[in-house]
């Protein structure tokens, strides 16, 4: 059995995976977030820690049997959060999340002190990476900064609590702006550019390479026999793309998580920042990926159920679907930056916008909106990734996150993108079960044996009326970012 830990914004989810690549069993446990200020997004570690604890005891109670026969963790994680930590590896202040944008001024700081930075990096400096948020926590937090020992990804502090080492893998570490991507090495001049040396850095990896065994103590706690290896794993979306099978230039899959993600693998390190495409490794060996990202996808559509008070997503979705297409052609214009912006404005102050709103329009108008402006907020960044000559083309992408579990979600976007989407089955898990696949590989385990793409259990292709309509409506959005960007 290979377990895998994906460690989420919301929370944890754990999967149990069998060596005939079936999913035993699954377990969740919530996470909470805080914003003490506004733009700011943080989370206690300790807190993850407690999460993983949960759902290990659940798991345990579900299937005694299969649990007693784990061999290997994998372990997937939210990207660029900053765990910063002592001389006695204590946490010195709550993590800093790859949603949170306090640190703008200190990207154009950083890309002052390193012009080269983009080369090097294959990204622009963005407020979520951890680079800036070292910076800021220099001028900002003076009392902490001299205080630190070790800076690590939220994944990877798990894994410190797990094996008593500090490392991380190269899809993970990508999201700092202190990996060299193409070299696949911590980056001196980046790293002093933020005060830093790589004394300070956790060792790097492979996704797919063993770090450790678990110690004996969180064996014995966890009912596990010794000698449990632990891979070093990946970030949530490489961690997701492993788990749908994407392994050679071309494939990948549209995420609509928390964030919403468009993914492919290249062969090269190629990097795209004119229009904040991101480049960097992936978690298997000699590999990378172009990848675009929003910053609220399924997170949006919780939002808006929440607002207008319907009692869950599953039922407003149907609602959605109910909607006639002369309805859908009258709603409302949603801009989807509840949290900022990345691909393609790179804007941490953009706001979420309703446009258009009439007296005659309802929650199921407001849900439309958001759902279409989640898939036009994707639709920009699949746009930039074709424009950066990306593999792929309009090649079939599969589909995951917990947002795919809406049909009528799924065929919109389909319709949008131009592109058939390939929904498999436990699309919501896809990180997870990349994150056990990769332990299975840390195991001895072959890559192509353990990256087969999963079985669609829906394809949705694109339907030629519901593209003429959103062509008109997107035109008028892709109108309304420049024309309210001085407003932000």
């Amino acid at each position: 059995m290979y377990l895998g830990i994906d460690l989420g914004t919301s929370g944890v989810k754990l999967l149990l995976l069998d060596e005939a690549h079936t999913v035993i069993a699954t377990a969740d446990a919530a996470v909470p977030q805080y914003r003490p200020q506004p733009t700011w997004s943080e989370q206690h570690p300790a807190d993850w820690l407690a999460a993983v604890e949960t759902t290990v005891a659940q798991l345990r109670a579900q299937v005694p049997t299969a649990w007693a026969q784990v061999r290997g963790i994998g372990l997937s994680g939210h990207m660029h959060g900053a765990v910063v930590l002592g001389a006695q590896g204590q946490v010195l202040r709550p993590a800093i999340l790859w949603n949170d944008g306090r640190a703008s001024a200190e990207c154009a700081a950083l890309e002052q002190a390193v012009p080269t930075s983009r080369q090097i990096t294959g990204n622009l400096a963005m407020p979520g990476f951890t680079a800036p948020k070292l910076l800021w926590l220099r001028t900002h937090e003076p009392a902490v900064f001299p205080q630190i020992r070790t800076v690590l990804l939220p994944k990877d502090w798990l894994r410190l609590q797990l094996t008593g080492r500090a490392v991380s893998d190269m899809s993970d570490a990508s999201g700092t702006l202190w990996l060299d991507v193409q070299a696949r090495a911590w980056s001196l001049a980046m790293l002093q550019a933020c005060g830093l040396d790589a004394s300070q850095m956790p060792a790097l990896a492979e996704g797919n390479a063993p770090t450790g065994t678990l110690l004996g103590d969180v064996a014995r706690r966890w009912g596990l026999g010794e000698g449990v290896v632990v891979a070093a794993g990946a970030g949530d979306n490489a961690a997701s793309a492993v788990g749908v099978g994407a392994r050679t230039a071309g494939q990948g899959f549209v995420s609509l998580g928390t964030s919403g993600v468009v993914f492919r693998v290249t062969d090269a390190f190629a990097p795209a920042t004119e229009r904040a495409v991101h480049a960097f490794a992936h978690a298997l060996p000699q590999r990378w990926h172009h990848m675009s990202v929003m910053l609220s996808a399924a997170s949006a559509f919780g939002w808006v159920t929440r607002l207008t008070g319907r009692a869950d997503e599953a039922q407003l979705s149907a609602a959605v679907s109910a909607l006639p297409a002369s309805r859908q052609a009258q709603a409302p214009l949603f801009l989807p930056y509840l949290s900022g912006e990345r691909t393609p404005h790179n804007n941490a102050a953009a706001t979420g916008v309703f446009t258009g709103l009439r007296a005659e329009h309802d929650a199921d108008d407001l849900a439309y909106a958001v759902m279409e402006g989640v898939g036009f907020g994707l639709l920009d960044g699949l746009n930039a990734m074709r424009a950066a000559g990306g593999e792929g083309g309009n090649a079939a992408l599969t589909l995951v996150g917990g947002g795919a579990r809406s049909d009528p979600w799924a065929q919109l976007l389909a319709s949008a993108l131009g592109t058939p989407l390939q929904r498999p089955e436990g699309a919501h898990a896809a990180a997870a079960l990349g994150a056990a696949r990769l332990a299975a590989m840390a195991c001895g385990g072959d890559e192509s044996h353990w990256c087969q793409p999963l079985s669609a259990d829906a394809t949705f292709t694109p339907q030629p009326a519901q593209q003429a309509l959103l062509a008109e409506r997107y035109a008028r959005f892709v109108a309304l970012y420049p024309a309210l960007q001085s407003q932000f």
